[in-house]
């Protein structure tokens, strides 16, 4: 990623993103919880993507070079703690559940006066209780590496929809079946119908963000019925994709 600012702390805030508006690369010295109130938040680095809706945040761990990317109207509350607070133990981008309780502590904490009162502290305790018990979630597009593999990751990129089997892509790039299933495992940490499953959903959230009907998202991104598209998500997410907008 070019163009790498550093900013030393990791700011305490809300900041508003329109639609397709992002934050350029750039790292701290302070762990970060990111979590979108409204909108999808995407979160890249050089070792893929995490994507989020309002049931989840994101954990940035300090020093971890990253780039903001919203879909739809963001709100993005961001909480900033030292790098020696680090409530998980975690040393990667991570997705986590994102309780109605916690949610409403992130939305205090970044929201009120950032006087550090006693009252403030003690909300601040509260929030990395929650927070260690926080479920972590596997929402995730790893990037590959492997050229074979990255042929195969674009052409599903470009159309998520596309029904293809891993043997067909597998022709398509000039590789065999076999090898690039190795890869998906190897690099990517999970099977073929796994990531696609995983890259449909990344996309159905951006459509659904842009307020596309839920019927239009479930036929982009593949599914074979609505039916099936709103059991998918609703496993992934808590909820279903006709709500995913009217969500407090």
């Amino acid at each position: 990623m070019p163009d790498i600012r550093h900013m030393p702390e990791a700011p305490t805030r809300i900041q508003v993103l329109a639609p397709g508006e992002r934050i350029d690369a750039h790292r701290h010295d302070d762990h970060q919880i990111v979590y979108a109130g409204s909108g999808v938040l995407a979160i890249t680095t050089d070792a893929g993507t995490w994507f989020a809706p309002g049931t989840r945040a994101i954990w940035v761990p300090a020093g971890c070079v990253h780039a903001h990317r919203a879909y739809g109207h963001l709100a993005l509350h961001l909480l900033g703690l030292p790098p020696d607070t680090n409530p998980l133990g975690l040393d990667a981008p991570t997705v986590l559940a994102v309780s109605p309780l916690l949610r409403e502590l992130i939305i205090a904490y970044t929201g009120g006066p950032h006087d550090e009162t006693s009252e403030r502290l003690r909300l601040r305790a509260v929030l990395l209780d929650q927070l260690r018990a926080s479920p972590q979630q596997h929402v995730q597009l790893p990037a590959p590496a492997d050229p074979r593999l990255t042929a195969v990751c674009d052409v599903l990129h470009r159309d998520p929809a596309d029904p293809r089997s891993l043997a067909a892509l597998a022709t398509a790039a000039g590789a065999g079946e076999r090898t690039l299933s190795r890869l998906f495992r190897r690099e990517l940490g999970m099977t073929f119908p796994q990531w696609r499953t995983q890259l449909r959903l990344y996309h159905a959230l951006r459509m659904l963000a842009s307020d596309m009907p839920v019927t239009t998202v479930a036929h982009h991104c593949g599914w074979s019925s609505t039916s099936a598209f709103i059991d998918v998500f609703r496993r992934a997410f808590g909820y279903t994709p006709g709500t995913h907008n009217r969500r407090p």
